[in-house]
């Protein structure tokens, strides 16, 4: 089960990288919705930089979790593989439950279309992924 788990986890980690690293390159498919807004205006404005630090670590998270489930070869020291699956679990979480203003199941401001994406796909996605990272952590290599 976990291998499935992982290797599911692991796809989708790598076509949210590859997202990213479009954005950083200068597409705009799906950017109008991925970030915050107040009074029409970004609440920030990440960079190439950071937008590809954001893709490569959705990478390290495929190659976290689908090492830890015992699939191809170990690319990463064993030593970080757990730690690093249950961090990835729990940065997933905590941006499910949010900041409480802008991002997550608690954020306060809904009327923007960041907002109701975040509700309907962003926040749920982000749960499901950690959720899928814990249990791969728990089981290891199964």
């Amino acid at each position: 089960m976990a291998m499935l788990l992982a290797a599911l986890l692991a796809l989708v980690f790598c076509l949210l990288s590859l997202f990213h690293i479009g954005w950083a390159l200068g597409f705009r498919v799906g950017s109008f919705q991925a970030l915050p807004e107040r009074d029409g205006k970004l609440v920030f404005q990440p960079g190439p930089l950071a937008t590809l630090a954001v893709a490569a670590l959705l990478f390290l998270a495929a190659l976290l979790v689908t090492q830890r489930a015992g699939l191809g070869r170990a690319l990463l020291p064993a030593v970080l593989v757990g730690p690093g699956t249950w961090a990835v679990s729990a940065a997933l979480v905590a941006r499910a439950i949010g900041e409480l203003r802008y991002v997550g199941f608690f954020k306060r401001v809904r009327d923007t279309a960041f907002a109701r994406m975040d509700t309907k796909l962003y926040s749920p996605l982000a749960l499901l992924l950690g959720i899928g990272a814990g249990v791969v952590a728990w089981l290891g290599a199964s």
